[in-house]
């Protein structure tokens, strides 16, 4: 596999992970050859979480960006927030949440956070 580039801007500012999936999908089922679908799966995850992140601490203003790689599949999300992304205490009643960054670093090989233009980076 040749590295592909994709990058995907949300068409107004408040899209959901919903329409970020998609975008996801629609990338990972042209890519040849096809990616496994745990690999699929993974990046699907990691996409709607990041977006879910942006959308619920960054205002939701977000874009997207994959990028396959011979070796595995580069998710990065890019929002305007000054913060990095900080671990919290998980909710267990369901209600705050705090679950879906230790999710990123766990599923992801690296992550990687660009100050300015906050860019968690996943590859797998």
């Amino acid at each position: 596999m040749d590295t592909v580039n994709l990058s995907a801007a949300p068409a107004r500012s408040g899209n959901s992970a919903a329409d970020a999936r998609e975008r996801a999908r629609a990338f990972l089922d042209g890519l040849l050859p096809p990616v496994t679908s745990e690999a699929a799966g993974t990046v699907l995850l990691v996409v709607s979480e990041l977006v879910t992140n942006a959308l619920r601490h960054a205002g939701g203003t977000w874009s997207l960006e994959l990028t396959a790689h011979p070796d595995g599949i580069e998710v990065a999300v890019h929002d305007p927030s000054p913060q990095a992304p900080r671990p919290r205490t998980p909710d267990l009643n369901g209600r705050t949440g705090g679950f879906g960054w230790p999710l990123v670093t766990r599923l992801a090989r690296t992550t990687a956070i660009t100050p300015r233009h906050r860019r968690p980076s996943w590859g797998r």
